[in-house]
Formats: structure tokens, sequence, C-alpha cells
């Protein structure tokens, strides 16, 4: 994809974050910024974040009681934005209250990873190698409220849904304080959890791709994700039209940074 990079460019792009697209192409660097992908060519302004598939199933919201305070299931190491994972890690292994597990919700490890988001009143969400991932969305199908360990992270259907209302943001250097976390955590009250999940049940139809049709044979959700990508690709365009506009209206020879690569 890589070489093909300033072909696509102009287009608007569907992509589950930007966190690949800002670094150097290893196979063809030479030292040169122009193997970068600039900021330009993946924009906020244009482009639209779509969440990624869910590998776990859908829980109707219960009063059912969770004993487990924070869960997270993934690996330890990642090659890149790993640290602060790592040394949360270390940090929450041996916490009363918190399950740190080794591994993926793949075909060996889903059973796990349902048992532990459904039993577990928050799950953890640092920064690996991309700023988001499927436990992310695998965590609000299990309406287990999500910590969200990220000081910059791009999240999909922004100002059609407010993230505040189901999930706890929480800056990377706070994170890192030995007892804050979890003191944080310990803080919300039971009446806000509820609240909070009661929040997240009503927008876990908005992150479905299937249509719940034999064979996915049959009209789409109105309420699931790829409804909401084109509603969101519609309220981007008077965006891209107005950065064309302003870019066509500037003197010969002068130089204005490119808001967009928008044609």
């Amino acid at each position: 994809m890589w070489h093909v990079r300033a072909e696509i460019a102009p287009a608007i792009l569907l992509v589950v974050d930007f966190g690949g697209w800002y670094r150097l192409d290893s196979k063809s660097w030479n030292g040169s910024s122009l193997d970068m992908i600039r900021h330009t060519q993946v924009s906020l302004l244009k482009d639209v974040i779509v969440p990624y598939t869910h590998l776990l199933p859908r829980l109707q919201l219960s009063e059912k009681k969770r004993n487990t305070l924070l869960y997270f299931k993934g690996a330890k190491h990642r090659h890149r934005g790993g640290i602060v994972r790592e040394n949360l890690w270390d940090l929450l292994v041996n916490e009363p209250g918190v399950i740190m597990e080794e591994g993926f919700p793949n075909a060996t490890g889903r059973e796990q990873s349902i048992r532990g988001m459904r039993t577990s009143e928050f799950c953890l969400h640092p920064a690996g190698d991309t700023p988001t991932s499927c436990r992310l969305f695998d965590a609000i199908q299990s309406l287990c409220i999500p910590v969200i360990v990220s000081d910059n992270i791009e999240l999909p259907f922004e100002g059609m849904m407010d993230y505040t209302e189901f999930s706890v943001f929480v800056a990377g250097d706070d994170a890192l304080k030995p007892t804050w976390l979890m003191d944080h955590l310990r803080s919300i009250s039971e009446k806000q959890k509820e609240e909070l999940r009661r929040n997240m049940a009503k927008i876990q139809l908005i992150y479905q791709y299937e249509n719940s049709h034999p064979g996915g044979i049959g009209p789409i959700s109105p309420n699931g994700a790829v409804n909401h990508i084109w509603k969101k690709i519609h309220q981007k365009l008077p965006v891209i039209k107005e950065a064309i506009v302003r870019e066509k209206r500037k003197p010969p020879g002068v130089s204005i940074p490119l808001r967009c690569h928008c044609t």
C-alpha cells in the first residue's frame, strides 16, 4: 500500500486509526522526508475513523455482579508505542482486584476473554502498536467500562457520540503514578458505573457490521457501523469542499500549508 500512497491520498480514507500512517516506510527509507506519510495525506479533516470488528459477542444489560475491578488481556510487549503498556503491566500485575493476562481473544483465548470482560467492572485499554484495537470494541460489547490510557487517540464516530458518557479517559503520566489508577477507579461510585454501562448498552449496535441475516444477505442495520460510516462521510464533505476552495483561491506564488491532501 505504501507505494500507492500518493495516488490514494486525495480519497476519503476509511482507517481504524492513524497509528501506522505517520511512521517511516522502512522498506524504502533513505533518510528523505518524502518517505514519510505527510499529515495532509491522512487527516482527521477528510478521513473517517472506523471501528475494528469486535471478536466477542454482544452482552445484554443486566444487574449481574462483577467481581473483578480491572481486566486486561493482550501482549505486554509491543513493537511501537508500548512503553506505557509495559510499565502499566508491571505496576498492576500484582494488584488485588486486577487480572492481567497474556494472549488474545482468538480461537484459543476467546472463552477466557469473554469470561474476563463480562465479570470485570473496567477493561484497560492502553495504546500499543496502534492507538486502538478490537479490545476496545470487545469491551463495549461486553459492557466492561473502557479505561482508555492515551493522551492522543482517534476514535470512531466522534461528534456523533460522546465517549465520556461510557468510558474513562486517563492521562499516561497519571496512570503510571503508583496507586493512582486503582484509587481513581475505586472512587467511581456504583451509581456512576451503572450509568456508564447503561449508556454503553445504547450504543453497542453502532459498532456492529453484521446485519443478523443468514449468510449476511439482506438489508444492513440502520443503526449499525456501515450506516454510521456513510453518515460520517456525509459530514466530512462540506469541510473537504471548503479546503479545496481555500487552496484554489490563493494568489499565485503564495505558499500556504495544505489543510489536507484534497482535490
